[in-house]
Protein backbone atom coordinates (compact mmCIF):
# COMPACT_ATOMS: atom_id res chain seq x y z
CA UNK A 1 0.00 0.00 0.00
CA UNK A 2 1.38 3.53 -1.13
CA UNK A 3 1.42 6.48 0.99
CA UNK A 4 -0.80 8.16 -1.27
CA UNK A 5 -3.96 5.32 -0.71
CA UNK A 6 -2.89 5.63 2.92
CA UNK A 7 -3.53 9.54 2.56
CA UNK A 8 -6.58 9.48 0.92
CA UNK A 9 -8.15 7.43 3.08
CA UNK A 10 -7.37 9.34 6.11
CA UNK A 11 -8.67 12.62 4.54
CA UNK A 12 -11.93 10.60 3.20
CA UNK A 13 -12.75 9.28 7.10
CA UNK A 14 -12.08 12.83 8.21
CA UNK A 15 -14.44 14.41 5.30
CA UNK A 16 -16.92 11.95 6.13
CA UNK A 17 -16.91 11.84 9.75
CA UNK A 18 -16.43 15.82 9.79
CA UNK A 19 -19.92 15.84 8.24
CA UNK A 20 -21.68 13.80 10.53
CA UNK A 21 -19.91 15.48 13.52
CA UNK A 22 -20.72 19.23 11.70
CA UNK A 23 -24.57 18.19 12.23
CA UNK A 24 -24.32 16.87 16.26
CA UNK A 25 -21.61 20.03 16.77
CA UNK A 26 -24.97 22.23 15.77
CA UNK A 27 -27.61 20.27 17.92
CA UNK A 28 -24.70 21.33 20.90
CA UNK A 29 -24.38 17.41 21.75
CA UNK A 30 -21.53 16.02 23.61
CA UNK A 31 -19.83 14.76 20.84
CA UNK A 32 -19.37 17.01 18.16
CA UNK A 33 -17.29 17.90 15.12
CA UNK A 34 -13.80 16.81 16.39
CA UNK A 35 -15.28 13.81 18.52
CA UNK A 36 -16.56 11.86 15.12
CA UNK A 37 -13.07 13.18 13.24
CA UNK A 38 -11.18 11.54 15.68
CA UNK A 39 -13.46 8.28 16.08
CA UNK A 40 -13.34 7.36 12.63
CA UNK A 41 -9.75 8.61 11.51
CA UNK A 42 -8.54 5.89 14.73
CA UNK A 43 -10.79 3.31 13.07
CA UNK A 44 -9.91 3.83 9.61
CA UNK A 45 -5.94 3.91 10.99
CA UNK A 46 -6.68 0.93 13.65
CA UNK A 47 -8.00 -0.72 9.85
CA UNK A 48 -4.98 0.32 8.08
CA UNK A 49 -2.41 -1.40 10.69
CA UNK A 50 -4.26 -4.16 10.32
CA UNK A 51 -3.27 -4.47 6.65
CA UNK A 52 0.13 -3.47 7.00
CA UNK A 53 0.75 -6.17 9.88
CA UNK A 54 -1.34 -8.78 7.77
CA UNK A 55 0.68 -8.29 4.59
CA UNK A 56 3.96 -7.72 6.61
CA UNK A 57 3.53 -11.30 8.09
CA UNK A 58 1.17 -13.21 6.39
CA UNK A 59 4.03 -15.63 5.23
CA UNK A 60 5.15 -16.14 8.37
CA UNK A 61 2.43 -16.88 10.23
CA UNK A 62 -1.41 -17.37 10.08
CA UNK A 63 -3.15 -13.60 10.66
CA UNK A 64 -6.65 -12.27 11.12
CA UNK A 65 -7.05 -9.01 9.40
CA UNK A 66 -9.98 -8.00 10.92
CA UNK A 67 -9.12 -8.85 14.61
CA UNK A 68 -8.08 -5.66 15.35
CA UNK A 69 -11.52 -3.97 13.74
CA UNK A 70 -13.18 -5.98 15.53
CA UNK A 71 -12.10 -4.86 18.87
CA UNK A 72 -13.10 -1.23 17.67
CA UNK A 73 -16.33 -2.14 17.04
CA UNK A 74 -16.58 -3.39 21.07
CA UNK A 75 -14.71 -0.54 22.44
CA UNK A 76 -16.43 2.07 20.89
CA UNK A 77 -19.02 1.59 23.23
CA UNK A 78 -17.18 3.05 26.15
CA UNK A 79 -16.50 6.03 24.38
CA UNK A 80 -20.65 6.28 23.44
CA UNK A 81 -22.04 5.36 27.10
CA UNK A 82 -19.87 8.84 27.67
CA UNK A 83 -22.27 11.01 25.45
CA UNK A 84 -24.92 9.13 27.60
CA UNK A 85 -26.77 11.53 30.05
CA UNK A 86 -29.94 10.94 32.03
CA UNK A 87 -31.89 14.27 32.67
CA UNK A 88 -34.83 13.35 35.11
CA UNK A 89 -36.52 10.53 33.92
CA UNK A 90 -35.55 11.18 29.74
CA UNK A 91 -32.39 9.65 28.55
CA UNK A 92 -30.43 11.17 26.40
CA UNK A 93 -27.54 10.89 24.01
CA UNK A 94 -28.39 7.69 22.57
CA UNK A 95 -28.52 9.38 18.94
CA UNK A 96 -24.93 10.76 19.30
CA UNK A 97 -23.58 7.42 20.97
CA UNK A 98 -25.40 5.54 17.94
CA UNK A 99 -23.89 8.12 15.38
CA UNK A 100 -20.02 7.46 16.88
CA UNK A 101 -20.52 3.62 16.59
CA UNK A 102 -21.88 4.20 13.10
CA UNK A 103 -18.18 7.06 11.70
CA UNK A 104 -16.31 3.97 13.60
CA UNK A 105 -17.87 1.71 11.09
CA UNK A 106 -17.52 4.04 8.17
CA UNK A 107 -13.55 4.15 8.97
CA UNK A 108 -13.24 0.63 9.01
CA UNK A 109 -14.80 0.31 5.55
CA UNK A 110 -12.36 3.30 5.05
CA UNK A 111 -9.52 1.60 6.26
CA UNK A 112 -10.15 -1.37 3.86
CA UNK A 113 -10.88 0.21 1.07
CA UNK A 114 -14.32 -0.49 0.58
CA UNK A 115 -15.23 3.14 -0.55
CA UNK A 116 -18.73 2.68 -1.94
CA UNK A 117 -19.78 0.71 1.51
CA UNK A 118 -18.13 3.76 3.07
CA UNK A 119 -19.61 7.03 1.58
CA UNK A 120 -23.03 5.43 1.31
CA UNK A 121 -23.13 4.54 5.29
CA UNK A 122 -21.67 7.88 6.06
CA UNK A 123 -24.30 9.94 3.90
CA UNK A 124 -27.12 7.37 5.25
CA UNK A 125 -26.40 8.18 8.73
CA UNK A 126 -26.47 12.20 8.00
CA UNK A 127 -29.96 11.95 6.28
CA UNK A 128 -31.08 9.98 9.24
CA UNK A 129 -29.60 12.58 11.38
CA UNK A 130 -31.04 15.76 9.29
CA UNK A 131 -34.49 14.40 7.36
CA UNK A 132 -35.48 11.76 9.76
CA UNK A 133 -34.93 13.21 13.08
CA UNK A 134 -37.49 16.21 11.41
CA UNK A 135 -40.01 13.91 10.12
CA UNK A 136 -40.04 12.39 13.73
CA UNK A 137 -40.86 15.42 15.56
CA UNK A 138 -44.02 15.55 13.01
CA UNK A 139 -45.14 11.58 13.50
CA UNK A 140 -44.35 12.39 17.70
CA UNK A 141 -46.24 15.81 17.61
CA UNK A 142 -49.61 14.11 15.87
CA UNK A 143 -49.29 11.34 18.23
CA UNK A 144 -52.18 11.07 20.51
CA UNK A 145 -49.87 9.72 23.42
CA UNK A 146 -48.23 12.08 25.79
CA UNK A 147 -45.41 11.09 28.32
CA UNK A 148 -44.98 13.85 30.74
CA UNK A 149 -42.78 13.95 34.08
CA UNK A 150 -44.15 16.45 36.35
CA UNK A 151 -42.23 17.59 39.36
CA UNK A 152 -44.50 18.61 42.38
CA UNK A 153 -44.79 19.57 46.02
CA UNK A 154 -45.52 16.40 47.78
CA UNK A 155 -48.99 18.32 48.98
CA UNK A 156 -51.68 15.72 50.07
CA UNK A 157 -54.31 15.96 46.99
CA UNK A 158 -51.94 17.39 44.72
CA UNK A 159 -51.67 14.10 42.29
CA UNK A 160 -55.82 13.81 42.60
CA UNK A 161 -56.08 17.59 41.67
CA UNK A 162 -53.81 16.51 38.46
CA UNK A 163 -55.99 13.82 37.72
CA UNK A 164 -58.90 15.83 38.15
CA UNK A 165 -58.06 18.40 35.80
CA UNK A 166 -56.71 15.87 32.71
CA UNK A 167 -60.10 14.37 33.25
CA UNK A 168 -61.91 17.51 32.50
CA UNK A 169 -60.18 17.46 28.88
CA UNK A 170 -61.33 13.58 28.83
CA UNK A 171 -57.40 12.84 28.70
CA UNK A 172 -57.11 8.95 29.67
CA UNK A 173 -54.43 8.46 31.63
CA UNK A 174 -52.91 5.21 30.65
CA UNK A 175 -49.93 4.74 33.56
CA UNK A 176 -48.30 6.74 36.59
CA UNK A 177 -44.93 5.99 37.61
CA UNK A 178 -43.45 7.79 40.86
CA UNK A 179 -39.93 8.27 39.74
CA UNK A 180 -37.23 8.04 42.73
CA UNK A 181 -34.16 10.27 42.78
CA UNK A 182 -31.52 10.76 44.88
CA UNK A 183 -31.13 14.28 44.53
CA UNK A 184 -34.61 15.59 44.77
CA UNK A 185 -35.57 17.28 47.82
CA UNK A 186 -38.16 15.05 50.26
CA UNK A 187 -41.05 17.16 50.07
CA UNK A 188 -41.15 17.14 46.18
CA UNK A 189 -42.28 13.87 44.01
CA UNK A 190 -41.39 13.18 40.75
CA UNK A 191 -44.14 11.43 38.90
CA UNK A 192 -44.72 10.01 35.16
CA UNK A 193 -47.60 10.14 33.71
CA UNK A 194 -48.46 8.43 30.37
CA UNK A 195 -51.52 9.87 28.85
CA UNK A 196 -53.70 9.25 25.78
CA UNK A 197 -55.43 12.70 24.20
CA UNK A 198 -58.65 13.11 22.85
CA UNK A 199 -58.70 14.08 19.26
CA UNK A 200 -58.03 18.17 18.71
CA UNK A 201 -56.54 18.19 22.01
CA UNK A 202 -52.60 19.57 21.59
CA UNK A 203 -49.97 18.17 23.88
CA UNK A 204 -48.81 21.56 24.10
CA UNK A 205 -52.58 22.51 25.42
CA UNK A 206 -51.85 20.01 28.41
CA UNK A 207 -48.22 20.80 29.20
CA UNK A 208 -49.84 24.65 29.74
CA UNK A 209 -52.66 23.94 31.83
CA UNK A 210 -50.68 21.41 34.05
CA UNK A 211 -48.27 24.23 34.91
CA UNK A 212 -50.27 26.34 35.76
CA UNK A 213 -51.58 23.88 38.94
CA UNK A 214 -50.18 25.61 42.38
CA UNK A 215 -47.79 22.70 43.02
CA UNK A 216 -46.46 21.90 40.00
CA UNK A 217 -42.98 23.22 39.85
CA UNK A 218 -42.29 22.03 36.42
CA UNK A 219 -43.40 19.54 33.36
CA UNK A 220 -41.21 18.09 31.00
CA UNK A 221 -42.06 16.08 27.87
CA UNK A 222 -40.27 12.71 27.59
Amino acid sequence: MDISTIIFRLVLAVILSGLIGMEREEKNRPAGFRTHILVCVGSTLVMLTSIYIFEKYRQITTMDPARLGAQVISGIGFLGAGTIIRHGPSVKGLTTAASLWAVACVGLAIGIGFYEAAIAGALIVFITLILLSSISKIIYKKSSYLVIAIELENNPGSLGEIGIMLGRFNVNIRDIEFIDLDDMEEKNALVRFTLKLPHGLTQDRVIKDVSRHRDVKSVEKV
